[in-house]
């Protein structure tokens, strides 16, 4: 079973639904013995990184995502939920994330021709061990992904990076280590090939 974490944020059933037409048994829930129970976690969302770091204290989440994170179940972050994972963010300045991975969350930088949010598809370039981590196996290298952020992720440990992709900057879009995944971009939305993504996840132990 597939618990997706319900604290509040936008997105959250898209997501389910994207999982459920994989086949899989899905259950949104913020119930921590749920969570515990499930085998594997999903920590989706849209919106602010201070008001999602304060939606997950204040449903007592932070803990058992630490709890969970740690104890070798698969676990994916995405969009907002891969940058919680990190240190801090430059959207909400003092507010700490949950520290599970290292690194932090910088504004994408003005450019001509550039807008702010990136919102729209984007291909993204390979990278990590034998040139794929996990998520993307038979996903083809510059496959088009989708995107909604104005924030990105720079992380402190580049080996950890699975997959970029570029923006005025380069963008670390998806990161790995060891059962903690993380996508910037939506795989729910990125139609066949975020499907495969999801699938891939749903097929870890």
């Amino acid at each position: 079973m597939i618990a997706i974490i319900d604290y509040d944020a936008g997105n959250i059933r898209s997501v389910e639904k994207a999982f459920v037409s994989l086949g899989q048994e899905v259950t949104v829930t913020r119930d921590a013995e749920v969570l515990r129970s499930a085998d594997k976690v999903v920590l989706p969302g849209v919106g602010n990184f201070g008001d999602c770091m304060q939606n997950l204290e204040k449903f007592g989440l932070v803990p058992v995502i630490r709890e969970i994170a740690s104890s070798g179940k698969p676990f994916l972050g995405i969009c907002v939920g891969l940058q919680l994972l990190f240190e801090e963010s430059e959207e909400s300045p003092g507010v700490k994330g949950l520290g599970i991975l290292k690194g932090r969350i910088l504004r994408i930088p003005e450019g001509e021709n550039r807008k702010i949010p990136h919102m729209g598809w984007n291909s993204i370039h390979l990278i990590g061990q034998n040139g794929t981590g996990r998520l993307f196996s038979g996903i083809p290298e510059q496959s088009y992904v989708y995107f909604v952020h104005s924030y990105y992720l720079k992380a402190a440990d580049e080996s950890i990076v699975t997959a970029t992709t570029e923006y005025g900057v380069t963008i670390h879009a998806s990161v790995e280590k060891g059962n903690v995944f993380a996508t910037q971009f939506h795989p729910e939305k990125s139609s066949d090939t975020g499907l495969a993504i999801l699938r891939n996840f749903a097929g870890l132990s």
